[in-house]
C-alpha cells in the first residue's frame, strides 16, 4: 500500500529578497558593461517586464539604489546611473551587500573608528563648534532626531580630512538610515544616544584618539545591539 507525498518544508520567498535580486540586476547592467555611469536606464515598465516584477518591488529596488547614490532620477527625464559610480566601487559593494545588515553595520563600524581617531588629530576649532550645536539641537529634539544624529557622524567623518574615505561614508550613512527607520520609536534610547555623542565630542576636544576610538566603538555596538535585536 503506497504513501501519501511526504510534507516538506520550504522557505518562503520574502519581498526583500526579490528587491535585493533586482538591486543585483541593475547593477549587473554596470558591471557587465552593458550601461555605463551617466547612462539612461530602461523605463520602469521596460524594467518589470524583463525581470518579471511587480512595480512595487521595482520601485523599492531603485529606491535603494538612489540612497546609496547609484542612481538619479530625473523629472520627466527618466532614471539614470550617477556620473561618479566608476571612480566610487564602494558604492557598488554596499548595494551587492544591502541586504546584509551585520555586514553593512560592521562597514560603518569599521570605517568610523579610523576616521573618528584621524579627527580627533586634525578636527579644527570651528568644526568643534558644528558638534557642539548639532549636540544643542539634540537636546532640543522631542523625536526626529536622526537627521542630526547622521548630521554628526558626517561632521566628525569630514573632520578626518581625507577625499578618499569620504567618498564611502555618505552612501553607507543614507544606508543607514533606511535601515534604522525599521526600528519602532520605542526602542530608541535618545538619552543614551545624546550621552555616548556627548563623551564623542569631550574626546575629540581634548584631541585623544584613544579616547575617541573608544567612545565612538561603545556608541556604534550599542547602536548595532539595537538594530540587530529590533529587526531580529
Amino acid at each position: 500500500m503506497g504513501t501519501g507525498p511526504k510534507e516538506v518544508t520550504m522557505k518562503s520567498i520574502k519581498r526583500e529578497t526579490m528587491s535585493k535580486q533586482v538591486v543585483d540586476q541593475i547593477i549587473e547592467l554596470l558591471t557587465s558593461g552593458q550601461l555605463h555611469p551617466g547612462d539612461k536606464l530602461p523605463t520602469e515598465a521596460e524594467l518589470t517586464d524583463k525581470l518579471f516584477v511587480s512595480r512595487p518591488v521595482l520601485r523599492e529596488a531603485l529606491s535603494s539604489l538612489e540612497t546609496m547614490g547609484m542612481i538619479q532620477r530625473k523629472t520627466r527625464e527618466g532614471t539614470f546611473f550617477s556620473n561618479k559610480i566608476g571612480s566610487k566601487p564602494f558604492s557598488i559593494m554596499l548595494a551587492l551587500s544591502a541586504g546584509d545588515i551585520p555586514a553593512v553595520m560592521e562597514a560603518r563600524m569599521s570605517l568610523e573608528l579610523g576616521l573618528v581617531t584621524m579627527a580627533a588629530e586634525k578636527i579644527t576649532a570651528s568644526q568643534l563648534e558644528q558638534l557642539a550645536e548639532i549636540l544643542r539641537a539634540t537636546a532640543l529634539s522631542k523625536q526626529g532626531y536622526v537627521g542630526l544624529d547622521k548630521e554628526f557622524h558626517r561632521t566628525i567623518a569630514y573632520s578626518a580630512n581625507n577625499p578618499i574615505l569620504e567618498g564611502s561614508i555618505d552612501p553607507l550613512l543614507n544606508m543607514f538610515d533606511e535601515i534604522e527607520k525599521q526600528i519602532p520609536t520605542v526602542d530608541r534610547d535618545h538619552r543614551a544616544t545624546m550621552q555616548e555623542h556627548q563623551a564623542i565630542f569631550e574626546a575629540l576636544q581634548q584631541h585623544n584618539p584613544l579616547a575617541a576610538h573608544s567612545a565612538m566603538y561603545h556608541h556604534l555596538n550599542h547602536v548595532r545591539s539595537k538594530v540587530l535585536k529590533s529587526l531580529g
